[in-house]
């Protein structure tokens, strides 16, 4: 039977990878590294009111999936209502 000896080294090598893994589990993931984002957070993000997000769904410029009573939006659909609506600033 062969005999391995564990240094601190060791010890010390595998509890910074034994952290950096758990950080990953147990940090929740950016809203932007979603695919569904809830309405609140929807307006967290944006900065605006629930009104003015309805306004949104009402009018078609950011399309919804809604699921029982909530209602879900694609973070590929708020980043195409983003770059859709960019204006270019031409400097005189």
């Amino acid at each position: 039977m062969a005999l391995e000896i564990i240094t601190k080294e060791d010890l010390e090598i595998f509890r910074i990878q034994l952290l950096d893994d758990l950080r990953q589990i147990v940090q929740p993931k950016q809203q932007s590294d979603r695919e569904w984002i809830k309405s609140s957070e929807v307006r967290s993000l944006l900065k605006i009111s629930p009104g003015t997000l309805q306004n949104l769904r009402i009018n078609g410029t950011l399309s919804f999936t809604k699921i029982g009573g909530i209602i879900y939006y694609s973070s590929n659909g708020i980043n195409q209502m983003l770059e859709g609506n960019k204006i270019n600033h031409q400097g005189k």
